[in-house]
């Protein structure tokens, strides 16, 4: 067995600000239509939860990416986060060889100027 992490910490004014800049070209290159319709649904908070999901993003690439034979193999929307009925954070991984994978496990958190996501990856 061996065991992958990866990390990632973002400025949520950071992704406001791309978001309000490039609006849905930023959105739709980055996050998938669940993903915008969750954070949408956030209101005063959906800039928090675009970054964490954004953080997500970069630390299960950080965690899989040994695995990817070009950093190309994957595009942003390839990772997809949503919440099970529980509320905790689960991830979608497309294009990506998850018979290799035995168990996926993410944290995410987030505060009035931070996101972070923790992923930690067991393969078989």
């Amino acid at each position: 067995m061996k065991i992958a992490c990866g990390i990632d910490i973002i400025e949520i004014d950071k992704i406001k600000e791309k978001i309000e800049k490039k609006e849905n070209k930023f959105l739709n290159k980055i996050f998938t239509q669940k993903e915008i319709q969750y954070c949408e649904g956030k209101k005063k908070q959906k800039y928090q939860h675009y970054a964490a999901r954004f953080a997500a993003k970069e630390a299960c690439f950080k965690a899989i990416s040994k695995n990817l034979k070009s950093k190309y193999d994957i595009t942003w929307q390839d990772i997809e986060v949503e919440n099970d009925k529980n509320g905790k954070p689960q991830l979608h991984i497309k294009k990506v060889d998850t018979n290799l994978i035995e168990n996926i496990d993410i944290s995410i958190s987030h505060c009035k100027q931070y996101a972070i996501a923790n992923v930690v990856v067991l393969y078989k």
